[in-house]
Protein backbone atom coordinates (compact mmCIF):
# COMPACT_ATOMS: atom_id res chain seq x y z
CA UNK A 1 0.00 0.00 0.00
CA UNK A 2 1.18 3.62 -0.69
CA UNK A 3 2.93 5.08 2.62
CA UNK A 4 4.30 8.47 2.66
CA UNK A 5 6.30 9.40 5.89
CA UNK A 6 7.16 13.02 6.28
CA UNK A 7 9.77 13.71 8.97
CA UNK A 8 12.23 17.23 10.37
CA UNK A 9 9.47 19.97 11.55
CA UNK A 10 10.27 20.80 14.91
CA UNK A 11 10.63 24.18 16.56
CA UNK A 12 12.87 27.47 14.65
CA UNK A 13 12.86 31.17 15.19
CA UNK A 14 12.07 33.52 12.98
CA UNK A 15 14.54 33.65 9.45
CA UNK A 16 15.82 29.87 10.40
CA UNK A 17 16.12 27.17 8.30
CA UNK A 18 14.23 23.40 8.39
CA UNK A 19 14.20 20.95 5.50
CA UNK A 20 11.83 18.39 5.50
CA UNK A 21 11.54 14.76 3.92
CA UNK A 22 8.67 12.29 3.15
CA UNK A 23 10.11 8.72 2.61
CA UNK A 24 7.39 7.25 0.01
CA UNK A 25 6.78 3.34 -0.50
CA UNK A 26 4.39 1.22 -2.11
CA UNK A 27 4.50 2.63 -5.46
CA UNK A 28 6.63 3.37 -8.15
CA UNK A 29 7.99 6.79 -6.61
CA UNK A 30 9.70 8.14 -10.28
CA UNK A 31 6.29 8.10 -12.19
CA UNK A 32 4.44 10.22 -9.91
CA UNK A 33 4.33 14.22 -9.35
CA UNK A 34 5.00 14.86 -5.25
CA UNK A 35 3.37 17.46 -3.31
CA UNK A 36 3.99 19.66 -0.29
CA UNK A 37 1.11 21.07 1.48
CA UNK A 38 1.00 23.06 4.63
CA UNK A 39 -2.83 23.59 6.83
CA UNK A 40 -2.65 26.25 9.78
CA UNK A 41 -5.29 26.07 12.45
CA UNK A 42 -8.08 27.73 11.06
CA UNK A 43 -6.72 27.82 7.76
CA UNK A 44 -7.87 25.39 4.25
CA UNK A 45 -5.07 23.53 3.34
CA UNK A 46 -3.05 24.84 0.49
CA UNK A 47 -0.41 23.61 -1.70
CA UNK A 48 3.49 25.12 -0.97
CA UNK A 49 5.34 23.57 -3.59
CA UNK A 50 4.97 20.96 -6.45
CA UNK A 51 7.81 18.94 -8.53
CA UNK A 52 7.09 16.55 -11.50
CA UNK A 53 8.46 13.14 -11.66
CA UNK A 54 11.85 13.53 -12.71
CA UNK A 55 12.12 16.20 -10.73
CA UNK A 56 12.69 18.91 -14.12
CA UNK A 57 9.60 21.20 -13.29
CA UNK A 58 8.78 22.91 -10.19
CA UNK A 59 5.98 24.93 -8.98
CA UNK A 60 5.61 26.92 -5.96
CA UNK A 61 2.59 28.96 -3.72
CA UNK A 62 2.83 32.65 -4.12
CA UNK A 63 4.02 33.07 -0.78
CA UNK A 64 7.26 30.80 -0.35
CA UNK A 65 8.17 31.59 -3.52
CA UNK A 66 12.23 32.74 -3.46
CA UNK A 67 12.71 30.67 -0.05
CA UNK A 68 11.49 27.04 -0.32
CA UNK A 69 13.03 24.25 -2.51
CA UNK A 70 11.25 20.98 -3.03
CA UNK A 71 13.62 18.27 -4.30
CA UNK A 72 13.27 14.85 -4.78
CA UNK A 73 15.92 11.55 -5.02
CA UNK A 74 13.96 8.71 -7.14
CA UNK A 75 16.83 6.00 -6.66
CA UNK A 76 15.20 2.88 -5.40
CA UNK A 77 16.72 3.18 -2.09
CA UNK A 78 15.72 6.89 -1.09
CA UNK A 79 12.56 7.49 -3.01
CA UNK A 80 12.34 10.63 -1.13
CA UNK A 81 11.14 14.20 -1.87
CA UNK A 82 12.30 17.12 0.20
CA UNK A 83 11.65 20.69 0.72
CA UNK A 84 14.01 23.01 1.76
CA UNK A 85 12.54 25.91 3.57
CA UNK A 86 14.79 29.13 4.32
CA UNK A 87 14.07 32.68 5.96
CA UNK A 88 11.25 31.16 7.79
CA UNK A 89 8.51 32.92 9.05
CA UNK A 90 5.95 33.00 11.86
CA UNK A 91 3.41 32.47 9.31
CA UNK A 92 4.68 29.62 7.86
CA UNK A 93 3.74 27.82 11.09
CA UNK A 94 1.37 24.73 9.95
CA UNK A 95 1.30 21.58 9.63
CA UNK A 96 3.23 20.28 6.26
CA UNK A 97 1.75 17.05 4.22
CA UNK A 98 3.08 15.44 1.82
CA UNK A 99 1.07 13.86 -0.72
CA UNK A 100 0.30 12.12 -4.20
CA UNK A 101 -2.26 11.49 -6.99
CA UNK A 102 -2.19 7.83 -8.04
CA UNK A 103 -5.24 7.05 -10.22
CA UNK A 104 -7.17 9.96 -9.31
CA UNK A 105 -6.62 9.52 -5.62
CA UNK A 106 -4.80 11.81 -3.12
CA UNK A 107 -3.07 9.74 -0.94
CA UNK A 108 -1.28 11.87 1.90
CA UNK A 109 1.26 11.40 4.80
CA UNK A 110 0.61 11.81 8.53
CA UNK A 111 2.23 15.31 8.29
CA UNK A 112 4.91 17.06 10.23
CA UNK A 113 4.46 20.06 12.55
CA UNK A 114 6.75 23.63 11.73
CA UNK A 115 6.59 26.30 14.21
CA UNK A 116 8.28 29.23 13.76
CA UNK A 117 8.87 31.33 17.21
CA UNK A 118 10.78 33.69 19.11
Amino acid sequence: QVQLVESGGGLVQPGGSLRLSCAAAGFTFSMYAMNWYRQAPGKERELVAAIASAGGSTNYGDSVKGRFTISRDNAKNKNTVYLQMNSLKPEDTAVYYCSTVISGYHYWGQGTQVTVSS
